[in-house]
């Protein structure tokens, strides 16, 4: 035995992977195993205890599905084609699993079966995996020049689900009838994926992920925020109430002009405004707490009264001067009217943009996931990683304020 080139343990591992490869968990047996391994059964009693401690080490350490992913991270260089790039992720992945269809069949029967422990490792494998094919999908849509309504993160879920759902069914039924073969499915899931969850970006449009798409976050002070409040305030309803979704909402510009009055639903549990830019529909909250301050409730805060106060029929959500739907051009005025006399810590003028900079901090600091802060601004988690890194930031910096109080 001392010249086998590996240890028992791994020719172990090595001989499952292998046999539950071909003939599936359920109909390997500890004795095949160990044959194979060519060592005592005695031995894999010894290291795992039994064969579904065995099939922990193999899900754990054949990293068969990190392998997976780590291979399309290093050729994750898409061609022109983000079409063809797709297909050839799907297809690849759906070869990867016929070449093991007992293995497939096994894990997914029985797996009700398994000890927890077994179930968090296959668990933890999958997520391996999926985080190495968010990476990769993350390349093929910047390359594309494709936007998105989800995060590459759950693009990646929904995307491994399908192809592992195929998978299931390919291995446990017959004449389903569901596609005509494997690249009538292929075919329909990477068409399904192109027109429903991604689309091209206009060359011209703004789309939600350019609001805090920056490199650096300018995030403004709680004093600042509530002058400029106040001062919008002083000015009347309608500059209360644009100040507010300024704060309240974290919308951009663009995204404000498109407001109509219709587009807001609320009630004492909450307070929504439907945003739509091309091609891209979400629903945002308004704030009634803004920088630990309360600005009225759900149902009376200063945009309901702005509504509430209006006696004309236009549909916009805020207007010009002419009682026209305001501008993006109107909005910036309006700003520098709050924000005249104001300077921030780098001794400059409060920036429009910085308005939503600091809602994108305010909620990540509120205890928002990046996850759903990724849903409501349409920006996928690497985008909004300068947010979490200042809201890390400002944090440290509460802490060692508040310890500062205390006597050691």
């Amino acid at each position: 035995m001392s010249s086998q080139p590996y240890s028992a343990r791994q020719r172990l591992i090595q001989a499952a992977l292998e046999l539950f490869t071909a003939q599936g968990v359920s109909g390997t047996t500890t004795r095949q195993i160990a044959d194979q391994a060519e060592v005592n059964e005695v031995t894999l009693f010894r290291h795992f205890g039994n064969k579904h401690g065995l099939l922990l080490a193999v899900l754990e350490e054949s990293a068969a599905f990190k392998n997976l992913g780590e291979s399309l991270v290093r050729r994750a260089n898409p061609p022109g084609s983000v079409y063809q790039a797709l297909k050839d992720y799907a297809s690849e992945s759906l070869h990867a699993l016929e070449r093991v269809p007992e293995f497939v069949r096994s894990v997914v029967g029985e797996a009700d079966q398994y000890p927890t422990e077994n179930r968090r490792a296959l668990g933890r494998g999958l997520t391996e995996a999926n985080r190495y094919v968010a990476q990769y999908l993350a390349t093929v849509m910047e390359q594309g020049h494709l936007n998105t309504y989800l995060p590459a993160e759950k693009l990646a879920s929904l995307l491994n689900g399908m192809l592992l759902g195929y998978a299931v069914i390919e291995f446990t039924s017959e004449f389903h009838e569901l596609w005509e073969d494997r690249d009538d499915f292929l075919e329909n899931l990477v068409r399904l994926f192109l027109h429903g969850a991604m689309s091209p970006v206009p060359e011209l449009a703004i789309t939600p992920a350019s609001i805090v798409l920056t490199p650096e976050v300018a995030d403004l002070p709680a004093l600042i925020v509530h002058e400029i409040l106040r001062q919008a305030g002083k000015l009347g309803l309608q500059d209360y109430a644009l100040a507010y979704v300024l704060f309240g909402a974290g919308l951009f510009p663009r995204e404000i002009v498109s407001l109509q009055r219709s587009h807001q639903i609320y009630d004492a549990n909450g307070h929504f405004l439907q945003v739509t830019t091309p091609g891209f529909v979400r629903q945002v909250p308004v704030n009634q707490w803004i920088m630990g301050k309360r600005y009225g409730s759900y149902t009376n805060n200063p945009l309901i009264k702005w509504l509430k106060s209006r006696k004309d029929t236009q549909k916009a959500m805020f207007l010009d001067q002419n009682g026209n739907l305001i501008t993006e051009s109107a909005i910036q005025t309006c700003w520098e009217t709050w924000t005249q006399g104001l300077l921030t810590t780098q001794g400059k003028p409060p920036a429009l943009e910085q308005a939503q900079h600091t809602w994108c901090v305010e909620m990540l600091m509120r205890g928002i996931s990046l996850d759903n802060l990724s849903i409501l601004t349409g920006c996928d988690r690497v985008q909004l990683q300068p947010y979490a890194r200042r809201s890390k930031e400002k944090a440290a910096l509460e802490q060692a304020t508040r310890l500062d109080h205390k006597p050691a």
